[in-house]
């Protein structure tokens, strides 16, 4: 049995373009830029993160068809990432303000107040604020 002490660092996730992302990740919906370093070949090591998380987003640009093709739905038109919040309305009122395209209106479950919505990508999210 592992006993070490774990948590997920990093999720990666492919864009077309590091500065459209990081302009979407930052302006948008307000994360964080945390590092953004050139690795030479247009390559960059580019992580964005909402303040206080202990998991971030590496932006990858798409090198090739098969990493091309999988821009915005990573993960088969299902909810792809999960933004927990303290203060759902006041989030999603900015959010909303901000442009980002939600697929259905805020309800309330069992769990918590959540609202489904996509990236500049088409990438979904579910914004959430647990009970």
């Amino acid at each position: 049995m592992i006993r070490s002490k774990r948590h997920l660092a990093h999720i990666s996730l492919v864009v077309e373009d590091y500065d459209e992302a990081i302009a979407f990740y930052t302006q948008k919906l307000g994360f964080l830029l945390l590092q953004d370093v050139d690795l030479g070949q247009g390559k960059r090591w580019v992580v964005v993160s909402p303040k206080d998380s202990q998991c971030s987003l590496v932006l990858g640009k798409a090198a090739g068809p098969k990493q091309k093709a999988a821009i915005g739905n990573q993960t088969g038109g299902r909810v792809f990432l999960f933004l927990h919040t303290s203060d759902f309305w006041t989030d999603y009122r900015i959010m909303k303000d901000n442009g980002i395209v939600f697929k259905e209106e805020p309800r309330e479950e069992v769990y918590g107040t959540v609202v489904v919505f996509e990236d500049l990508y088409g990438n979904l999210w579910d914004l959430l604020q647990l009970k």
